[in-house]
């Protein structure tokens, strides 16, 4: 599936779907949460989904989507911190360590592509990726030592489309490039810094809500957002939704 694009995705999904084909296995995905602090009010950056999209439309989310095959060739100029990775390799299924620095990637291309926002450093980056190729023009080397593992759920096997997602945070200050003319695509409309509070009360899915509910108490105990805090994980196992920490 290297060569298909995400529309190309989507229409082999809807129609295994019509087909009545068994519950689709989660696919790997990756969110990133970016903060902005101001004073002792943090904000993060959210946009809300076009109302045409299959998957929560019209709703506001965090820049991010599915982990695709070329995030697992990108030279990256540092790593995740070992701690972040140990989190991101634990729990259940088997992650990698090269399975974990792809979904921390996709996090980062993902807010460039919908953010319009480079996270990385500058210096010369060469890919034949064409999803990465923002960053090579800008002369951005993504980066992984920012990254903080938030949280990660797994969509429940009834939905239409399932995904093991995968929280990250970063700050805006770890951003090298905003573009001016905004994002390359048009997934998300109207980004939006929020402030905590009033991104809890917006129009959010529930999962979302309850990772912002975790965010902000690991900023009350770590305003910081050291390395190694404890990652929250929502899935259902039988007929109820379980809360571990990894």
């Amino acid at each position: 599936m290297d060569g298909m694009t995400k529309a190309d995705v989507d229409r082999v999904e809807r129609s295994a779907i019509a087909l009545h084909a068994q519950p689709i296995r989660p696919r790997d995905a990756a969110t990133l949460i970016l903060l902005d602090r101001k004073g002792q009010e943090f904000r993060v950056l959210m946009g809300r989904r076009h109302a045409r999209h299959a998957f929560m439309p019209g709703k506001f989310v965090f820049p991010g989507g599915r982990t695709d095959p070329a995030d697992s060739r990108i030279p990256i100029a540092t790593a995740l911190h070992p701690e972040e990775e140990a989190k991101l390799t634990a729990g259940v299924g088997r992650t990698s360590p090269a399975r974990a620095r792809a979904i921390a990637l996709s996090a980062i291309r993902e807010t460039y592509e919908e953010a319009g926002l480079l996270i990385g450093r500058k210096g010369a980056f060469a890919t034949t990726k064409r999803d990465w190729q923002g960053f090579s023009e800008h002369g951005v080397r993504p980066s992984l030592e920012a990254l903080r593992f938030i949280a990660r759920a797994i969509t429940p096997p009834n939905r239409v489309r399932r995904f093991d997602t995968r929280f990250f945070s970063a700050w805006r200050e770890d951003v090298a490039v905003e573009l001016p003319d905004g994002a390359p695509t048009n997934e998300l409309e109207e980004l939006v810094w929020l402030p905590l509070a009033k991104a809890r009360g917006a129009d959010i899915p529930d999962i979302t809500r309850a990772i912002l509910e975790e965010l902000e108490k690991r900023l009350i105990d770590d305003p910081l957002l050291r390395p190694g805090g404890s990652v929250p994980f929502y899935r259902l196992v039988g007929n109820r939704f379980v809360r571990e920490i990894l």
